[in-house]
């Protein structure tokens, strides 16, 4: 029986404009140098490590030429393609970009180009008998700076918060998802933000309706590469 196809999709257009005075930044977060390789190939890296062979790279207008040299020059044999997200319209929105490429029947690890993991999150994850949505935590000290999930005593979700100013909960949700091709039809039934945005906390919060959110802890050190110190600390981990 042939495998069920996971694709590897990488959001890699935000401009990460918290780090444009960054003295490298090459203007967008991803071409940011982690010793020695840039970040998306540093993200291309892990992923490959982890068995994918698959790849979307979601890009932008402005950088997608430098992303695809960048990309091109290190992984020449890579099955990988490129879209370009028009707009900045959110991280569903850019996700939805993936769906003319992508099998019907497949499923889609979908990851922010700028999270990296000490250890491979989904390695214990069935992939043949999956179904819904799943998403990883990590219990961290600065949860008003992530989404976060609320569980009940028996440590079922109840909901899902966007950088909740009061306490909720310490549970971190951390920039990877799996999804089933069904994503983009729910995509399509999300409204803008009040950032004007196509949020993934609510593309997530409708599996969470449906009781088709699954949540798993992870055991390693994770890096939202979104800030100078954070990056610092990446290139000290990896």
């Amino acid at each position: 029986m042939e495998m069920r196809k996971n694709y590897a999709v990488i959001a890699a257009g935000g401009l990460g404009t918290r780090l444009k005075d960054l003295k490298e930044n090459n203007l967008t977060k991803v071409l940011i140098e982690i010793n020695g390789l840039s970040m998306i190939s540093t993200q291309i890296k892990q992923l490959k490590s982890w068995g994918y062979e698959d790849f979307i790279i979601i890009t932008n207008p402005e950088f997608n030429d430098l992303i695809v040299r960048d990309v091109n020059k290190n992984y020449s044999n890579l099955n990988v393609n490129f879209v370009i997200q028009e707009s900045p319209s959110g991280i569903a929105d850019a996700l939805s970009y993936a769906e003319p490429l992508v099998e019907d029947d497949a499923l889609i690890t979908f990851i922010l180009g700028d999270n990296f993991f000490g250890k491979n999150p989904v390695i214990d994850i069935n992939f043949e008998k999956f179904s819904g949505a799943q998403i990883f935590v990590l219990e961290v000290d600065n949860p008003e700076e992530f989404g976060v999930i609320e569980l009940d005593n028996k440590k079922n979700i109840i909901n899902l918060h966007e950088k909740p100013k009061k306490y909720v909960s310490s549970y971190a949700i951390v920039g990877i998802y799996i999804y089933e091709t069904i994503c983009f039809d729910l995509i399509k039934q999300l409204k803008p933000s009040s950032r004007g945005e196509l949020e993934i906390t609510d593309l997530n919060k409708l599996y969470l309706a449906t009781k088709l959110l699954n949540f798993k802890l992870i055991d390693s050190w994770w890096v939202d590469a979104g800030t100078e110190e954070r990056i610092n600390k990446l290139k000290e981990l990896l």
